[in-house]
């Protein structure tokens, strides 16, 4: 069931969460290399869209979690804030 609602790029395997508010894939993207990690997308403080996807990086099969950002200047907020567990 779960792989007839994944979303398959040039780059990665996509599995939508069920939380996201827009289901959109976009331009800014960070890949984080922690599966199983919360990711709580509210608490960034970010001014445009956004949306978060499990992931499998197709370069070399690594399982993540894609954040995809409307502004650049989320993806730097982003990945100025993210700190893994």
């Amino acid at each position: 069931m779960a792989a007839a609602q994944s979303i398959t790029t040039e780059h990665y395997k996509l599995f939508p969460s069920p939380r996201n508010r827009h289901r959109t894939i976009f331009l800014h993207q960070v890949f984080v290399p922690h599966s199983f990690m919360l990711i709580d997308m509210e608490s960034y403080g970010l001014k445009g869209k956004y949306s978060l996807f499990g992931a499998c990086r197709l370069a070399d099969m690594r399982m993540g979690q894609l954040v995809t950002l409307e502004l650049p200047e989320d993806e730097a907020a982003f990945n100025a804030k993210f700190v893994p567990d």
